[in-house]
């Protein structure tokens, strides 16, 4: 391979490739039983953001025989050089060409990635379809919360890991090593093989029907294809393996900070969030175990701050207890703590409170919705009450802004909605022109960020239609024009298209591989930064395949259509979701899983409801 070093010296940002950071794992490639490259399909400092990523880099590489290296998607002027120079796609450990490793796993973390994948394989050597691999290509692995619904990926992939990776990782290499050594070297004996594993579904061996062309069914061709594929998940997180030597980079990345995860899975039940379902049930660490691991990880990393990290951190059972210690623990060494994730009340607040140590820092509350029809639509259970209270907590205990985050575009929603949105806005606007105090002069004291709701598999509201475009446009108009009217309050939007996008991909079957390769043939690369998308591209995708966006996003599906993911079981039945459907269209709140369980089936505690063959049941909307 040509000299890396000298390519390096071209590009703006060299450090995104370089590899020798403090903390990341150097062998000699030849030594190892098993090969690993773990790829996210983005930049740099966007995948060395990712907990995940950082869970199995560690988990890998402490395994007998097993070297783990990680790849990441290049900026447009290493790809050029790359593409010019004839090098393909390398890892930044040992500099391997991705076609030599033996298996290659992707991060599946948004659709907008997509196209990434095909890029990073096809700048790396590897073919695109599976199909057209050979004997000496890597098998290629994906994981994430997108593997809930990997129709629209499966001719790119060999197989799909469904749930928590550091579960079937271990498994995977085990299986692929003993496969090996048999020196047969048939890639579908090794597919066959990996299929036996619970968790792991591989496409191949399926096959997808259609009808008067909507999705009908999935079909297994062979005995190793099980149906549903039931995810896997780690029951004792508290023994997990969770890195404390952090790869410490070189350059700023995105959540430039240490992590600890202090519980998996969500008790709340917001119907719109897929993590909320898929990652189900909640599995916490002890307040003991996590001061060790937050002690060493400091020690090893030398970051100076630390992120309690959580879907919902404020509602860990010890949280409390755990700020105590942490401040303790770190009271002279110059360690700031922070809770990404809080609850939209004043308790939550109070906790990020304590942890802010004088520093003049924002909170961020997510009421989701303006009204509270609308919130008990989502099962979002908090008051307007709640959020004015933990608005006003957050500026007296001297939070320079408030950043409020809402959805639009929720099932039900009306105008009204829109106009309680801006009501609240208003109210905490005021609370902060009366209260807030110590932020920046002339920054906003208020910003407002409006996402689009998407509909998501194996959530309740996954029979729900977006948005149309031009209608989502129209709400985007109605909030500028009415916020700008506040003092002190900023807007950010979600670009419409983009939405637009990730609902089909979200939503998609198998059919959607042909558009998704030809956008990658148009042109498209990492359609997640403004700079490099293009609708346009995917319009004419769309229409070369001689589809619509319409046939993903905007028709209604009933309780008795077959999903593209039904074959995937999050182990909620598809009974529970249709009944939370329903009590969202009837205003009805279901309790916190913590407080009452309300039998979706994942069977964390006793008197589950029992798995039921509701998939085949005819229900409809009321």
């Amino acid at each position: 391979m040509k000299d890396i070093s000298r390519l390096l010296a071209s590009v703006s940002r060299p450090a995104r490739y370089l590899g020798r950071e403090i903390n990341s794992i150097h062998r000699d490639p030849k030594h190892a039983e098993v090969h690993l490259a773990l790829a996210f399909p983005d930049l740099y400092e966007v995948g060395m953001s990712h907990l995940g990523l950082r869970i199995l880099y560690a988990l890998a590489n402490s395994l007998p025989g097993i070297y783990a290296e990680r790849v990441f998607a290049p900026a447009a002027d290493l790809e050029q050089l790359l593409k010019e120079q004839q090098i393909p796609l390398f890892s930044l450990e040992s500099r391997t060409p991705l076609n030599c490793f033996d298996l290659v796993g992707f991060t599946l973390q948004y659709e907008l990635s997509y196209t990434a994948i095909l890029f990073m394989l096809d700048r790396g050597g590897i073919p695109l379809h599976s199909s057209n691999r050979g004997n000496d290509d890597p098998f290629v692995l994906g994981g994430g919360p997108l593997a809930y619904n990997p129709e629209p990926l499966t001719p790119f992939f060999d197989f799909f890991v469904i749930g928590d990776g550091e579960e079937v990782l271990p498994e995977i290499l085990q299986t692929y090593r003993s496969w090996k050594k048999k020196g047969l070297r048939m890639r579908e004996s090794f597919l066959r093989e990996v299929a036996l594993i619970p968790g792991i579904y591989v496409p191949s061996l399926y096959r997808d029907h259609y009808e008067d062309g909507k999705f009908a069914a999935i079909e297994p061709l062979a005995k190793e294809a099980s149906l549903p594929v039931h995810k896997r998940a780690v029951t004792d997180l508290e023994q997990s393996v969770f890195p404390e030597c952090f790869v410490v980079p070189y350059m700023e990345v995105v959540h430039d900070r240490a992590v600890l995860e202090l519980f998996r899975g969500c008790s709340q039940g917001c119907r719109f969030c897929q993590a909320g379902y898929v990652y189900r049930p909640v599995r916490e660490r002890s307040a003991e175990k996590l001061r060790e691991q937050a002690g060493r990880i400091i020690a090893n990393t030398g970051f100076t701050e630390l992120s309690l990290a959580s879907l919902s951190s404020s509602d860990y059972s010890a949280i409390g207890e755990l700020i105590t210690s942490l401040k303790e623990d770190f009271a002279n060494k110059h360690v700031s703590l922070s809770l990404p994730s809080l609850r939209a009340d004043a308790y939550a607040v109070q906790q990020a409170g304590r942890l802010q140590q004088g520093r003049a820092t924002g909170v961020t509350i997510a009421p989701e919705a303006g009204t509270q029809r609308l919130r008990d639509v989502i099962n979002k259970k908090v008051t307007e009450e709640d959020v004015l209270e933990a608005a006003a907590v957050a500026l007296q205990e001297g939070h320079n802004h408030v950043k409020l985050y809402f959805m639009l575009g929720l099932p039900t929603e009306t105008m009204e909605d829109l106009a309680g949105l801006v009501e609240l806005v208003g109210k905490i606007s005021l609370l902060g022109r009366k209260r807030g105090k110590g932020h920046k002069k002339g920054s906003p004291l208020i910003n407002v960020s409006v996402s689009t709701f998407i509909p998501k598999a194996h959530t309740p509201f996954q029979w729900e239609s977006l948005l149309e475009q031009k209608e989502i446009m129209h709400r985007q108009d109605y909030l500028l024009r009415e916020l700008r009217k506040l003092k002190g309050v900023a807007f950010a939007r979600h670009n419409a298209s983009m939405s637009l996008l990730e609902a089909i991909l979200a939503r998609g079957d198998r059919r959607l591989a042909a558009v998704i390769e030809q956008a990658y043939n148009l042109g498209s690369r990492l359609d997640a930064w403004n700079e490099n998308y293009s609708f346009s591209r995917w319009e004419e995708a769309l229409a070369t395949a001689g589809m619509t966006a319409q046939l993903y996003t905007s028709r209604p599906l009933y309780y008795s259509d077959p999903l593209p993911w039904d074959h995937i079981s999050t182990g909620i039945t598809k009974e529970f979701l249709i009944k939370e459907h329903r009590r969202a269209l009837e205003l009805s709140i279901t309790p916190d899983c913590r407080a009452a369980c309300a039998g979706c089936g994942i069977g964390c505690k006793v008197g589950i409801t029992p798995q039921s063959a509701s998939q085949k049941a005819g229900y409809r909307f009321p």
